[in-house]
């Protein structure tokens, strides 16, 4: 049988899949034309995200997170959900010399807790919650000036733009998650997650 990884030759390593808990600290939804969100009692997904959010949406159109397609080409929405952990808010907080970031501020929906590192999740990692909703992490959410300025604003820092720029590069890799809905129903506070992440690896060619 062909080896397709000989020790030789650029070595592959595979992490073991494995299993998380975790748990539902908040859950926010947005206007239907406003990013920033607000605290219900409960999230209602189905399957073009969540009913009546800013993101819902079976696709979306394409932006500057996607410069190999024209700026407003229709696509798949993967990004139904936003996904945020408090620790991380507070060392971006932190970094940016404010006494905090609310999740509503970004636009978050799901503010999870129990979760060490959450924005480095894997592509591919389920999350199964009690009441029955599966999601499925896409990517990690890329920082931008949009939610910088948000951030500036609330925080009430008195340059809005230098705060603006200053999110993305504090908030690198500490700005969440963003997820699509695979298996619909309702998220509430409090509920139990189990975290499925998926077996790893780095791709050398």
């Amino acid at each position: 049988m062909l080896d397709l990884f000989p020790e030789t030759e650029n070595p592959v390593e595979i992490i073991p899949a494995r299993k998380l808990a975790a748990q539902v600290a908040a859950v926010y939804v947005a206007p239907s034309d406003h990013f920033e969100t607000r605290a219900v009692d409960e999230l209602r997904l189905g399957f073009d995200g969540i009913d009546g959010d800013f993101h819902a949406g079976a696709t979306r159109r394409s932006g500057g997170r996607e410069p190999w397609y024209p700026r407003g080409t229709e696509m798949r929405n993967e990004r139904q959900l936003s996904v945020v952990a408090a620790d991380e808010l507070a060392i971006v907080a932190q970094r940016m010399g404010i006494a905090e970031i609310k999740p509503e501020w970004i636009g978050a929906n799901l503010l999870i807790e129990g979760l060490p590192h959450l924005s480095m999740l894997p592509s591919g990692t389920l999350l199964f919650f009690r009441g029955g909703v599966t999601i499925k992490v896409d990517a990690q959410n890329g920082p931008c000036r949009i939610a910088g300025r948000s951030v500036a604003e609330n925080a009430g820092m008195a340059d809005h733009e230098a705060g603006a720029l200053l999110f993305p590069k504090a908030a690198k890799r500490l700005r969440g998650l963003v997820a699509w809905v695979e298996k619909p129903g309702r998220i509430t506070t409090g509920e139990e997650i189990s975290v499925r992440v998926p077996e790893q690896w780095i791709y050398r060619a």
